[in-house]
């Protein structure tokens, strides 16, 4: 060996050892790491598709029982037909995390009735009422995504259940599942004399197109649309994967701008904007386009992972929009242009003109819930007054549409009466709940029940601050039963996920820990943002509503000229928000 050699052995000897890093492990991406499944769900997933469920589900387990089901069934490919297991009644809420899934669901099902954009008719209504009434235990829950939840369903009666919507043409495909959900749409799309462009064309080739296909029903994860041509942005088009939103380009004309990787749950992030503009003629060709991206470049090796916006933050919207615009468009697609900031809230409560010079009246259950008879008499009362037409809202709101002038106030009257008030006071029209423990099996708190008893105290309790006209912007208070946030705790002015507290002897009870400050793009705030939580601020439920009224109290007292209770809660010291 030469002295040049020994020298170099020596040195390489002498150093410090090199670390190697660790190699990067897939992320499951089918266009980077090839189809082959990196978890239980992908083996099942590619092993049957989801869809193709319901023909076991006709001709064996409606047959032979709830027994006959198999594992993978039950708990994968019957949410590709809106179909869960639904929570055994009597569990407490603290033995939520502690129980087995099997442990923990009834031989029951929630089915879920897809209603894309919330475009229902009257005759549409009448008979998911009926079916609540027969299937159902008169059960009917309306949901931030503008769907309506049966429970106590047994698989026995599903065929039966399909028929009948099937006949009046709707359905539960994909309303579940790592696939296209539900299409959040404007609720006034065709009908609002302030809209920009009526998405009622898009929205219904997408589901004529795509949905039920074997192109998109296997996304590496549930994947979530909203489109809308209002000013005012109604349908939440921060927290979806992908949405358009309609804008009036100063030389393209009207079309849309879009975002993408939005969501919540126990990871939130708001979506971004995607940066091109959108005409409305390109608006299914875009969305495939977008949603083929997250087919074969969305992560499937971790469930936890595998959202849509997981990619965008790796990614960047830039390199997002490279990959669509040349390898699934092969154009480039114009600069877009940033929204105008709401003129008014979205949510379309109250009376409004619609272009024909007709109204439409948006009216606010309680906190959803409904029930098949209410259903049932609101499709008559409604057919009385001569309207054949009702949409459902992003923020569990419906909307009576075509009401004659002369009608107006009896049509108000009538709703009131079925408990859907058209001039709610402000904590009623501002709190959102989901399904709860009631149904729930991830819920650790009942939510329903828990939001109408705090409804119902603050309207009494807070009647000073309400006449005195000193609570400024509406306060939006969202309850959800467990941590993955149905009901946007993150974007609410008060968020409250369930979860176990500590009592005071040494036990456990149902309780919350509480979001502040969150809010969604609106009339009084410019652009969305997560609200923050108080470190080791936790409210036991039968304290929540002393915890609401000292903090609104706190709010009025302590608040800035003009300042919103958003801003409030980011700007205060913790003591003036426990």
């Amino acid at each position: 060996m030469t002295q040049t050699a020994l020298a170099g052995a020596s040195a390489a000897a002498d150093a410090p050892a090199t670390r190697r890093r660790p190699a990067t492990k897939p992320h499951g991406q089918w266009k980077v790491d090839g189809k082959a499944p990196m978890n239980p769900v992908e083996v099942w997933k590619q092993d049957d598709d989801g869809l193709s469920v319901r023909h076991r589900i006709e001709t064996i387990y409606s047959k032979q029982g709830f027994d006959s089901i198999t594992d993978d069934d039950l708990h994968g490919r019957f949410r590709w037909w809106g179909l869960y297991t639904q929570r055994k009644q009597g569990i407490d809420g603290g033995k939520t995390a502690s129980l087995e899934p099997h442990e923990l669901e009834d031989k029951f099902l929630m089915l879920r009735v897809r209603i894309d954009g919330g475009r229902l008719t009257t005759e549409q209504l009448r008979v998911i009422g009926q079916l609540s009434r027969d299937f159902a235990r008169g059960t009917a829950d309306l949901t931030n995504r503008q769907n309506i939840q049966l429970h106590w369903v047994e698989v026995e009666n599903v065929p039966e259940i399909w028929r009948r919507l099937e006949a009046v043409g709707l359905s539960t495909t994909e309303a579940c599942g790592d696939v296209p959900r539900v299409i959040l749409g404007s609720p006034v799309a065709g009908i609002a004399k302030e809209e920009l462009l009526d998405p009622t064309d898009f929205i219904q080739e997408i589901n004529r197109r795509f949905i039920g296909n074997p192109e998109f029903s296997n996304l590496p994860r549930k994947y979530k649309t909203s489109i809308t041509g209002h000013p005012n942005q109604d349908t939440v088009h921060e927290i979806n994967d992908v949405s358009f939103v309609g804008v009036l380009h100063p030389e393209l004309g009207p079309g849309y701008d879009l975002w993408v990787g939005g969501g919540l749950s126990t990871a939130p992030r708001l979506a971004q904007r995607a940066g091109v503009f959108v005409p409305p003629e390109d608006g299914p060709a875009v969305w495939e386009a977008v949603t083929s991206v997250f087919r074969d470049y969305g992560y499937r090796r971790m469930r936890n992972k595998a959202r849509m916006k997981f990619l965008i933050a790796d990614w960047g919207v830039e390199k997002f929009r490279q990959i669509l615009e040349e390898e699934y468009l092969g154009r480039k697609l114009p600069d877009g242009i940033v929204p105008p900031q709401a003129k008014d809230f979205g949510d379309h409560v109250g009376v409004h003109e619609q272009k024909d010079g007709k109204f439409f009246i948006g009216s606010s259950p309680l906190v959803g819930r409904l029930s098949g008879d209410t259903l049932v008499a609101l499709a008559d009362l409604l057919e009385v007054q001569g309207s054949y037409r009702l949409r459902t809202t992003p923020h569990q709101k419906i909307l009576a549409l075509d009401i004659d002038t002369a009608n107006v106030e009896t049509v108000i009257a009538e709703l009131d009466a079925l408990g859907l008030s058209a001039r709610p006071s402000i904590f009623r029209r501002n709190t959102m709940a989901c399904t709860g423990i009631e149904f729930c099996k991830l819920a650790i708190v009942n939510t329903k029940d828990t939001a109408i008893h705090v409804i119902e105290e603050l309207e009494e309790r807070m009647k000073d601050l309400v006449d005195a006209g000193v609570l400024g912007a509406p306060i939006t208070l969202n309850i959800n039963g467990c941590p993955n946030s149905c009901a946007r705790i993150q974007t609410a002015d008060i968020g409250l996920k369930g979860i176990v507290v500590p009592t005071d002897d040494g036990g456990t009870t149902g309780g919350f820990q509480v979001h502040l400050g969150g809010g969604l793009a609106s009339r009084d705030r410019e652009e969305a943002g997560l609200g923050r939580t108080v470190r080791g601020l936790k409210v036991a439920v039968d304290e929540l509503s002393d915890y609401v009224e000292r903090i609104i109290r706190s709010y009025a007292s302590h608040r800035l000229a003009d300042e919103t209770f958003a801003e409030f809660a980011h700007r205060v010291d913790e003591e003036l928000l426990t």
